[in-house]
């Protein structure tokens, strides 16, 4: 065995760090600040997009007249309008959501002893999603008034001010209810689906253990999960998604205003298609990116819960 070979165990992780440890929960939330900020950055034109076609569905009614519209009226420079806040923004986001979701993986599968593991996923992403949601809300504020209304700010380092300046700390939090409303069953539905997905895949499909497979393997798994909980969240948190946009473009006073204003069917349909865009892709990107970080760490990829890991931390 050569020396490069020499501190692993025979799954390929790398000796040293244990999963559940101090150090493993700052890998994960380093892993999902950079991931999740990074995705988010790149797919910014398509959420530029997105948001306007939310505020003005007249206006932006198809995924390819709505860019022609906007670069036509407001320039090129328009689709990367609220940069700061996709990077920022879910930077701090994905940070607290996928570290405090493995936190509290491992506190509620330590309490709920007698409880199902759909029941530990759906509390463990509950949970980060409450807390990551409070960090995002600020960005979020700023950013969609930036993408939507073009006289308002440049950005968030003139954005937060001015924000500030008109509605007080209360107006980067107008749209903290329907943020979770959005994002908490998206949350649920996402970390659920990839962990059972997980599952499926190497009990019914590979028919290997994760640690007798290799890392591309795993990998592969990840982001097949991946995919697959991003396109299963996206229709269920899309109602919440279009009263976010109205609210902080002061199209409504309130949730219940904007949803009858946008009207019931709408809610669902109205930009879906360019979430769906959107959302897929994104979804499985940034859990290849955190696993990819993981695993090049010395960590095995996600899924499982605390006793699932006992054989991994016996081989550290």
């Amino acid at each position: 065995m050569g020396a490069g070979e020499a501190g692993k165990g025979n799954n390929g992780w790398s000796k040293g760090m244990r999963v559940f440890s101090p150090e493993y929960y700052a890998v994960c939330a380093v892993g999902g600040m950079l991931s999740s900020g990074t995705t988010h950055l790149v797919i910014t034109p398509l959420d530029v997009l997105k948001v306007n076609m939310q505020v003005n569905p007249l206006k932006y009614n198809s995924i390819f007249s709505g860019l022609h519209i906007l670069v036509k009226e407001q320039g090129p420079s328009s689709l990367w309008r609220g940069w700061a806040g996709k990077l920022f923004g879910y930077g701090a986001q994905g940070g607290c959501k996928f570290g405090l979701y493995e936190y509290f993986k491992k506190m509620y599968s330590d309490v709920l002893t007698g409880y199902s593991r759909s029941t530990i996923f759906f509390a463990s992403s509950a949970s980060a999603q409450v807390i990551a949601d409070v960090a995002l809300c600020p960005f979020e504020a700023v950013k969609v008034r930036v993408q939507t209304q073009p006289n308002f700010a440049k950005g968030l380092i003139d954005g937060f001010p001015k924000l500030y300046a008109s509605e007080g700390v209360s107006g980067f939090y107008k749209g903290l209810l329907p943020l979770w409303g959005r994002n908490l069953p998206f949350s649920i539905l996402m970390f659920s689906t990839f962990e059972h997905a997980v599952d499926i895949l190497y009990r019914d499909v590979i028919q290997k253990k994760k640690e007798d497979c290799s890392r591309a393997q795993q990998l592969g798994v990840t982001c097949i999960a991946g995919y697959a909980s991003g396109a299963i969240g996206t229709v269920v948190s899309n109602p919440a998604d279009n009263i976010v946009s109205s609210l902080y473009n002061k199209k409504a006073d309130n949730i219940l205003q904007a949803a009858k204003s946008i009207g019931f069917p709408n809610l669902f349909t109205r930009s879906l298609p360019v979430r769906f865009t959107l959302v897929g892709p994104v979804i499985t990107l940034q859990w290849f990116f955190y696993d990819t970080i993981k695993v090049l760490t010395g960590l095995p990829t996600s899924g499982g819960i605390a006793r699932d890991f006992d054989e991994v931390n016996s081989l550290t």
